[in-house]
């Protein structure tokens, strides 16, 4: 199992660099989502100028697991501001990554800025 970046998943949509890594990745581990992660990637991707039955359809097709956000993730991710907050790490970075601690997997990210946190798994695809 693996826990998505909205970035990651934007790059794979939009066949940017990293796609590949991202799509290697999903191929071979269950992938998950947070669901303010996923709806970073649709307000993204529609405010971009997609269709937005187009990106949903786009996301029905890579099979991720979007994890609705509890208390205990939501409470983590709040935690995760004072180390996080001179990265510019936003709410939907620290959701990704705590769902990923809690879960103790992997985060895929194309976020350069996220090589500087220590005690992460990270898959950087770019």
């Amino acid at each position: 199992m693996k826990v998505y970046d909205a970035s990651a998943v934007v790059a794979l949509i939009k066949s940017e660099s990293g796609a590949d890594v991202v799509a290697q990745a999903m191929l071979a581990d269950e992938a998950w989502i947070s669901s303010v992660n996923w709806c970073e990637v649709v307000t993204s991707l529609v405010e971009g100028g997609a269709d937005e039955p187009a990106v949903l359809e786009a996301l029905a097709q890579l099979d991720l697991h979007i994890e609705p956000l509890d208390a205990r993730v939501a409470l983590a991710a709040a935690r995760l501001r004072p180390a996080t907050r001179q990265l510019g790490l936003s709410l939907g970075d620290r959701c990704c990554l705590a769902l990923a601690q809690e879960r103790g997997v992997q985060a895929v990210t194309a976020d350069r800025p996220w090589k500087k946190l220590k005690g992460f798994d990270l898959l950087m695809i770019r």
